[in-house]
């Protein structure tokens, strides 16, 4: 399990450019200190989802955990915000290891792409009408043919942000799990996706993509044009992200789910 150092000294803040936002990066920086990210023992992110996903991305793999207090406006991912004791209350939180998953993406003129994404890796149709694709699981054809306005491969840490609005399940932020979700899907129309196993090789073929052209994304990078799209957990790669522990993710999920 991963540990917070015994004495939290040294903060980093950093803002979305919100005004919001920015006034809490003073008013903390005033009370607190304002330590080089690189010496800091612990980045504090103020902002929203947005802010903490590239907060999260820019510090993977350097060991740094990243705090974040909600200056936007969801704020999933983010702590309740509040100045008043901030190096104990960080101190007391839950240390969560993200892993993200890598996308390898072939576009129509044989170029692979690869990025990184820790929501989710998504494909979704360029024109007026549906994609058509054919859905592997570690080599194996589970879906000859989805005809959908896409797809999207949703890790626990992702399971809140797009995954739910395609109504995708939310998943434990330790879960080993992926959330295998389709979009607005035509045929068959009543299959809602699919839990796989973190270790699983998901490969998703578009058909007729000369006709249906289909993008695909990791998080915030897209690539055009794609035929193939293979998606896999990045054991080697992660970060750390850090939750209130009378407010930590297990008990976010369940007033999620009881939330009517």
């Amino acid at each position: 399990m991963d540990r917070l150092p015994q004495t939290i000294e040294k903060l980093a803040f950093v803002s979305s450019e919100t005004d919001e936002a920015e006034r809490a990066r003073i008013q903390l920086e005033s009370r607190y200190g304002a330590s080089d990210p690189k010496q800091a023992d612990v980045i504090v992110a103020l902002g929203g989802d947005g802010l903490m996903l590239q907060t999260l991305h820019r510090f993977m793999n350097t060991g740094k955990p990243i705090y974040g207090l909600n200056r936007g406006s969801v704020g999933f991912l983010m702590n309740e915000y509040g100045e008043d004791d901030l190096p104990e209350r960080i101190a007391r939180s839950v240390v969560s290891r993200i892993h993200p998953l890598v996308m390898e993406a072939t576009d129509t003129f044989g170029h692979i792409h690869s990025a990184l994404a820790i929501n989710e890796v998504s494909l979704l149709r360029q024109t007026h009408q549906a994609a058509k694709l054919r859905i592997s699981v570690d080599d194996r054809v589970r879906m000859e043919e989805l005809a959908c306005d896409g797809v999207l491969v949703a890790t626990p840490a992702g399971s809140t942000a797009y995954n739910l609005s395609a109504h995708g399940p939310i998943l434990p932020i330790d879960a080993q799990l992926l959330a295998l979700t389709p979009i607005s899907a035509f045929r068959p129309r009543r299959w809602r996706g699919a839990l796989l196993p973190n270790y699983v090789n998901v490969r998703i073929s578009v058909l007729e993509a000369d006709k249906r052209p289909v993008s695909a994304a990791a998080d915030y990078t897209e690539i055009r044009n794609v035929i193939e799209v293979r998606v896999r957990e990045e054991k080697n790669s992660s970060s750390l992200a850090l939750f209130d522990a009378d407010h930590n993710w297990d008990e976010r999920i369940l007033s999620e789910m009881f939330r009517y």
